[in-house]
């Protein structure tokens, strides 16, 4: 395993009784990139993404982070190494019970043994880094909007400063103001704390302007792993009509705009 690839999956297959969805998939991520995980309805994004974080074990295959496989470490050294990612899931799983400040201090209590007023600074600390106002800590998840909820979740996701942020649709939902500003500060997050990003989507502004590499998952597998110039000129049915139809086309043009050559 290079050096410059932080996660590997060879020969990944995941089966639901005789509903097969992945079959010998591989894929490497690469340290500090940000790599968009797009795909058609039923081709499996989150559960690959579940899959390489340990929260579902594949049917087949090998999971490496860090050079380690996940699925064979003995439970000490995987739960260490489960403390380097961080996870963004889709409808950010906040616990409703706590506000938004103890549900970021949770895993700084729970994982890190910090005390409960020294967890509370520095979930503090994350909350502002997401751009959230200091007073949302005291919020409850009910009382959030979309664009707040998923803040939020990012601040818990970065609680134990992780080298890998894995986010399951982080814009979904969003209105295109807040789905901009989602990504500014994933890009900045991104810089500033070099880590790397396993972002599933599919939200096309999202992947014209934050993502380094752009996989897409088609025929149970990784059919192409590429730059985005290079992945839209494969000639994959599906590649052509998600990248040059009338969003994919918008989107473009945007980015574009935004950067001219």
């Amino acid at each position: 395993m290079s050096d410059d690839v932080i996660i590997q999956v060879r020969g990944l297959c995941n089966r639901f009784g005789s509903n097969s969805v992945h079959e010998n998939l591989d894929l490497d991520v690469r340290r500090g990139e940000i790599l968009g995980i797009v795909g058609g309805s039923g081709t499996g994004k989150s559960v690959l993404l579940r899959s390489i974080v340990g929260l579902m074990r594949p049917s087949a295959g090998e999971v490496n982070l860090f050079g380690q496989d996940l699925l064979r470490l003995p439970a000490r050294a995987r739960a260490a190494l489960e403390r380097r990612i961080g996870v963004l899931f889709q409808q950010g799983a906040l616990f409703s019970s706590l506000t938004v400040l103890e549900n970021i201090a949770l895993p700084l209590v729970e994982h890190a043994g910090l005390s409960r007023r020294e967890a509370q600074y520095l979930a503090a600390v994350k909350l502002a880094l997401t751009g959230l106002p200091s007073h949302a800590g005291g919020l409850y998840p009910a009382d959030l909007s979309g664009g707040m909820i998923k803040r939020a979740a990012l601040a818990r996701a970065l609680a134990l400063d992780p080298d890998i942020l894995f986010l399951d649709e982080p814009t979904a939902g969003l209105d295109p103001i807040g789905a901009a500003a989602f990504d500014q500060l994933l890009l900045t997050l991104r810089n500033a704390f070099k880590l790397t990003v396993f972002l599933v989507t599919h939200d096309l502004d999202t992947l014209y302007t934050v993502c380094d590499r752009v996989a897409v998952l088609s025929q149970k597998k990784v059919l192409v792993v590429d730059t985005l110039a290079e992945v839209e000129k494969n000639e994959d049915a599906w590649i052509q009509d998600y990248f040059h139809g009338p969003r994919g086309r918008a989107a473009a043009l945007a980015q574009e705009r935004l950067h001219p050559q």
